[in-house]
């Protein structure tokens, strides 16, 4: 298998990367249509939206699926299961102490950044309160539930790299396409 790079894709071009969570080959197919950058695939569905998209694929869950390019690790099971290899790992991270371990334990290039449970923040608050704590050169991805386009744009102009989106309409999420050259 020819690994998709995760972090090449969300690094390339111009603003912020709209990251689907997909569970069918056809979500996948729309995200890629709709210039996502990369996909979260459902784990029952891995092999048919790997044939679906040429977009890197991301997992989530307990365990690496054979098939995707990268996995989504949260920091606090981070010896459990990081393993050293050719894999992109994506840290979750919920707080500047868990980034600092993280970056301590293994030095990953991407962090999923993650709201808390708080009462006293919103989510968005929550992720733009740990951005300054992600060491240049790395990538940040947010995971907040953005469900508008002005949630999308506050995160790029934050300087934030992508942002998790369900699959429901994501077109209007990533924005005008580039000017033909």
């Amino acid at each position: 298998m020819n690994a998709r790079r995760l972090s090449q894709a969300i690094s390339e071009g111009d603003g912020i990367s709209v990251v689907v969570e997909v569970d069918t080959a056809e979500a996948a197919r729309t995200a890629e249509d709709s210039r996502a950058e990369a996909v979260i695939a459902a784990s029952g569905a891995l092999d048919a939206i790997r044939a679906a998209t040429t977009l890197p694929i991301i997992c989530r869950g307990e365990r690496r699926l054979d098939g995707a390019d990268a996995w989504i690790v949260p920091a606090v099971e981070l010896e459990e299961r990081y393993v050293e290899g050719g894999f992109e790992y994506i840290i979750e991270v919920q707080s500047g102490e868990e980034l600092e371990e993280a970056l301590d334990a293994i030095d990953p290039e991407i962090f999923l950044l993650s709201p808390g449970l708080s009462e006293e923040q919103s989510a968005i608050e929550q992720v733009l309160e740990l951005l300054p704590d992600v060491p240049a050169g790395k990538l940040a991805i947010a995971d907040i539930g953005a469900r508008t386009r002005e949630e999308v744009e506050e995160l790029e102009r934050a300087g934030v790299d992508g942002v998790i989106v369900a699959a429901v309409n994501v077109a209007h999420l990533v924005g005008a396409p580039p000017p033909e050259v």
